[in-house]
Order: structure tokens, then C-alpha cells, then sequence
């Protein structure tokens, strides 16, 4: 297989200006400091210094520093990494938008980007000549896109609106035009970045669908996302960055859980109160997450037959404005496409007596009932009253893998003469049967 992208070495350095304002400034005062900036700047060149990095103000940031990977033609990659961690600096020096510092690139085939909501949109231009102006910037002909029109316009959903100026699309409209016109362009290499995030889960669905769909005819798909099962349902292989270089490569699974565990021993425990973001409201908000078996300890890996531990950790910060309103913790589980395989809370009468405080909660999802096969954990908190009212939903806040024992107790044991495929499903359960025969 040959290969699509090649980097090696690749840096890409900022320089941060941090300036330090006086209260009360002057004309007088600011062009006597220009001219000793511009003073400063030009002996800095003369004695070959070059940029004045090393005087205060002024501070060195690599956003990426000494990547070094390749992508084969027709492979399917998930780039992730949490905020800061230089996945969208990738993705723009891999679209030619911004020059690397160091290191090459090479991009073999006709590559369309995905980046943000409207880029190469005319916010005056209707949705129809947006099409046209798209195109053309990531190099479709005019002949291409007359062709392609209608599949565009159909797969986009905005029959509707085609006169209509983009200025007055929502953001989930923008996204499917764009998305839309860069997946008929049929490049060699499609990079999309977490705009599909603005997108309804139907919509995510069809765009899912047709990127594995270029992979199938040869095409290369590089993925960012937040949403791990999208990138464990889409990509075979990931790329975890942190800070600018690559933490972990390999089987896309594989690097999911290690981004949650970051790799340490408390793999399975997520203290939320550490990211800087309250997750809630004034009502209710979520400290934490964790997993564990049931002989206490924390885990990431299961065995298909044993028990998983899903716990929560919440704090309660008001009392109730209503007498006739039951809140309740819940706890959603996904599997690897995305599909939530069920929802489970103890919704009961006990549940309406939730005084301010904290509190830790378990659900105890049995043996014997999830597939084997990597899940996601999404932890909330709901209140009914008149309808539902959601306090926080924090989706994949937690993930774990289920293994297929190897011993004889397996079903792939049972199943001999040869059986090697993949028992399909996102539960497993092991059921009562009843088998006779008919007497007829």
C-alpha cells in the first residue's frame, strides 16, 4: 500500500507577544517606545540575531514539535488530544495553511479540509453560488460541480434554501454545504476537523457513512474529533498528541483509553473539578467519574463474565424550588459506533430526597451482558417535573474495554468448526433457553 502523507520532523513554533500596559500613556510616551522597539529590532539583525525572542515581552511556543508519522493510501486516522495539544495546527500545516517551522511534508493526491464552519464561504453569496465558490477553492471544475450538483444539494439537505444568502444558514447548515461539497469533490485525501460536532446525530451519521465510504474506493480519512466513539467507530488507527507531540500511536481503541487514562495508574478515575470548566448548573454539577470491579478495584479492563462498576460523583447546591419535582442520577453506555447500547437510573420515590451536599453513586452493570469490545460511559443528572430537565450530561466521560476470556468458558470456545469471525452486537447477554423437541 503506498503511502498518502509523510512527516517527518515536523515543528511548527509561535512567538507570543505578552504586553505590559501602563496606566495612563502618553503620546510622547508612545513614540519614544516604538522608536527604541524599532532601535532594538534593528541591532538585533545587525549583530544577526535575527527576531528579539529573548527580550521580555516576547516568548517562544512550539505547537508541535518533532512529529514523525505516515499515513498509507485508503487508511482511516483519528487525530486527538485534548485543548492546546496541537491537533489543529497538524491539520492546518497538512492543508497548506500555515507553513511548519521545521521538518517536511509530503502529500501525495488531490487533498479537501474541513477545518472550521464556512471557510470559503461568502457570507453574501446564496447557497448555491457558495457551491460553485467552494469547489473551486479546493480545486473542483466547474464541469465537476454540475455533475455533482444534485448529489451535493441532496446529501446537504438545503433544497430549500439555495437562494437564500449563507448569512442567514445556522451553523448546523453551514456545516452539512460544507461537508457536503468537499465529500463530492472525491479528493485522494479528506481531513475533517470537530466541525461535525454542530451537526444532528443523523447528519453525523450520513457524514460518518461516507467517509468510510472513501476509504472503501482507496481514499485516505484523517479524523479529529472529542467524541471517541466516533473515532473508534470511524478510524482502525489513532495518533494521541499532547503538548505538541505524539504521546501514542497505534490500534485506534488502544489510544482512546490510553487519552482517558493518560497512561498512568488512575486510568479509571476522572476528577473533573482538574479541567477548569464547572460541568452543571446552579442546581447540580458532576465532580467525578470511576470504574472499578467488584473487589474495589480500579480498572479500565474487563472480563466479559465479571461485573463492570460505573461510579459517579455529584454535588447537590440548592435546595428545590417545587415539592413535585424528582431528580435522579443516570448513566448512559455506548458502544464503539456511537449507539447507546442502553441508559440505566434509580429512578424510585427515594430519589426526591436529595438535600445540598455530595454524593457518590454505583451502577453495577452485571456479567455476562456487554459484547467484548471497547464502551464509553456518559454520566448526567435529570430532574422531572413538567418534562425533563437536564442538570449535566457529560457524553464519554469515562471508558473501558470488555476482553473475551480464553479459557474454555468462552462462547468462541464453544463455538468450534473453524468459527473466527466477530460475535455481532453491542450486549452479549447469556440468556435461559428452553429446548425440546415437538412431539408434533
Amino acid at each position: 500500500m503506498s503511502i498518502a502523507i509523510s512527516i517527518e520532523n515536523l515543528s511548527k513554533k509561535y512567538i507570543l507577544r505578552h504586553e505590559t500596559r501602563e496606566r495612563f500613556t502618553t503620546l510622547r510616551d508612545v513614540l519614544v517606545n516604538r522608536t527604541r522597539a524599532a532601535g532594538r529590532s534593528l541591532m538585533g539583525y545587525i549583530k544577526g540575531a535575527g527576531r528579539t525572542t529573548g527580550s521580555p515581552g516576547f516568548e517562544e511556543f512550539w505547537a508541535l514539535k518533532d512529529i514523525n508519522f505516515e499515513i498509507r493510501k485508503g487508511e482511516r486516522i483519528g487525530i486527538i488530544g485534548r485543548n492546546g495539544a496541537g491537533k489543529s495546527t497538524l491539520l492546518k500545516v497538512l492543508s497548506r495553511i500555515v507553513e511548519p517551522t521545521t521538518g517536511r511534508v509530503t502529500v501525495r493526491g488531490r487533498m479537501a479540509s474541513l477545518l472550521e464552519v464556512g471557510t470559503g464561504f461568502h457570507p453574501e453569496l446564496t447557497g448555491k453560488e457558495n457551491i460553485f465558490l467552494n469547489a473551486s477553492i479546493l480545486g473542483m471544475s466547474n464541469v465537476e460541480v454540475r455533475a455533482k450538483f444534485d448529489e451535493i444539494v441532496s446529501f446537504a439537505d438545503v433544497e430549500k434554501f439555495l437562494d437564500t444568502p449563507v448569512k442567514r444558514y445556522s451553523s448546523g447548515m453551514y456545516v452539512r454545504l460544507a461537508f457536503a461539497v468537499a465529500a463530492h469533490l472525491e479528493p485522494d485525501i479528506l481531513v475533517v476537523d470537530e466541525v461535525l460536532a454542530v451537526g444532528d446525530a443523523q447528519f453525523q451519521k450520513k457524514c460518518l457513512g461516507k467517509m468510510e465510504e472513501a476509504s472503501s474506493k482507496g481514499r485516505t480519512v484523517i479524523f479529529v474529533s472529542h467524541n471517541m466513539s466516533m473515532i473508534t467507530s470511524l478510524c482502525e488507527k489513532a495518533i494521541l498528541l499532547d503538548g505538541g507531540r505524539i504521546s501514542k500511536a497505534g490500534k485506534a481503541a488502544d489510544v482512546v483509553l490510553d487519552y482517558y487514562g493518560n497512561g498512568g495508574p488512575a486510568s479509571a478515575e476522572v476528577d473533573f473539578t482538574m479541567i477548569g470548566k464547572k460541568i452543571g448548573d446552579d442546581y447540580a454539577i458532576l465532580l467525578g467519574g470511576y470504574l472499578r470491579n467488584t473487589n474495589g478495584r480500579r480498572t479500565t479492563e474487563f472480563d466479559l463474565r465479571e461485573p463492570v462498576v460505573v461510579g459517579m460523583r455529584y454535588k447537590i447546591l440548592r435546595r428545590r424550588q417545587f415539592d413535585h419535582v424528582f431528580p435522579y442520577p443516570c448513566v448512559y453506555i455506548f458502544a464503539p459506533d456511537g449507539v447507546c447500547a442502553f441508559y440505566s437510573s434509580p429512578l424510585n420515590s427515594q430519589m426526591s430526597d436529595f438535600a445540598p451536599g455530595e454524593y457518590v453513586v454505583e451502577c453495577e452493570i452485571p456479567g455476562n451482558m456487554l459484547n467484548s469490545g471497547t464502551y464509553f460511559a456518559g454520566l448526567g443528572f435529570s430532574d422531572i417535573q413538567h418534562g425533563v430537565d437536564t442538570h449535566f450530561f457529560e457524553t464519554n466521560a469515562l471508558c473501558f474495554h470488555v476482553v473475551e476470556p480464553l479459557d474454555n468458558t468462552s462462547l468462541l470456545y464453544e463455538l468450534r468448526n473453524g468459527y473466527s469471525g466477530v460475535i455481532p452486537g453491542a450486549v452479549r447477554p447469556r440468556l435461559a433457553w428452553s429446548v425440546r423437541r415437538d412431539p408434533g
